[in-house]
């Protein structure tokens, strides 16, 4: 089985308010996808809440772990995920510009 690119990641809105959690081959077209979401597409999640700031991502070779994993986190408490986040980026800095 060849391996792949796959990333779980996780975005918020402006205020830091809203989180919201994916799987994607291609972490800065679907960061750009939710941009322009919020953008100009008021009915997605993202566009609704401007979910464009990615806050966290790990990375994976196989689809099946990253959907398991993303499956895994969106089950979790709101303060489970922070907990996440604040393990690698204490202060919740937008890292989009790092990808």
């Amino acid at each position: 089985m060849p391996l792949h690119d796959y990333y779980v990641y996780i975005t918020t809105n402006p205020g830091r308010t809203v989180l919201y959690i994916g799987v994607t081959n291609d972490l800065k077209r679907r960061l750009r996808e939710h941009w322009e979401a919020g953008q100009e597409k008021r009915q997605t999640f993202t566009g609704r809440y401007f979910c464009y700031n990615l806050i966290y991502y790990e990375y994976f070779q196989h689809i099946e772990q990253a959907i398991a994993r993303e499956t895994e986190i969106k089950k979790w408490s709101r303060a489970k995920k922070e907990v996440l986040i604040a393990r690698r980026n204490p202060e919740w800095h937008f890292l989009n510009d790092q990808i």
